[in-house]
C-alpha cells in the first residue's frame, strides 16, 4: 500500500500549523509535539530538516522557535515531501525508486509501465498542491 512516513506526516502536521499562525510567529519542536501529541524527538528532527532545505526559518533564543520562510501558496507538498525523504518523487513502484537493475523481472514486467503513470500522476498532484492549500481544506 502506497503510504507517506510518518517523517513526512509530521512535516506537513508541522508545516500546515505554521501557515495558519499570525505572520511572525514562532513555534517550537515541543509547542507542536504537544500540541498533535507526537514525539518531541522526532518533529524536532523534521524541522531541523525543513529549516536545512530552506522551508522554515529558524529563530534561536528564548523566544524562538520556527516559521515559514515563504508564503504557503509558495511552497508545493512535493517540496516538503523531498526535503524529508531525499528523494525526487513518490515511489509506487519500488524498482522504478531505487534502481531498476535491482529488480530480477524488470525487463519483462508487465504491470511497471501503468504504474509508473500512476506515480507520474501522484507526484502531479503533490507539485501542484500547496501548503496554502492544505489550510482550506
Amino acid at each position: 500500500m502506497l503510504q507517506i512516513s510518518k517523517r513526512v506526516e509530521y512535516a506537513l502536521i508541522a508545516v500546515r500549523h505554521l501557515a495558519v499562525q499570525p505572520l511572525g510567529t514562532v513555534v517550537t519542536a515541543k509547542d507542536l509535539a504537544e500540541h498533535y501529541h507526537i514525539s518531541f524527538e522526532l518533529m524536532a528532527k523534521v524541522l531541523q530538516r525543513l529549516t536545512k532545505e530552506g522551508l522554515l526559518s529558524s529563530l534561536q533564543g528564548v523566544k524562538g522557535g520556527y516559521a515559514l520562510s515563504r508564503k504557503p501558496g509558495e511552497i508545493p507538498l512535493l517540496e516538503i515531501l523531498n526535503a524529508i525523504e531525499g528523494k525526487p518523487n513518490v515511489a509506487v513502484v519500488q524498482c522504478e525508486a531505487e534502481n531498476p537493475e535491482t529488480c530480477s523481472i524488470h525487463s519483462t514486467c508487465t504491470i511497471r509501465s501503468p504504474l509508473v503513470r500512476i506515480q507520474d500522476d501522484i507526484n502531479s498532484i503533490f507539485q501542484h498542491m500547496t501548503v496554502s492549500q492544505l489550510v482550506s481544506s
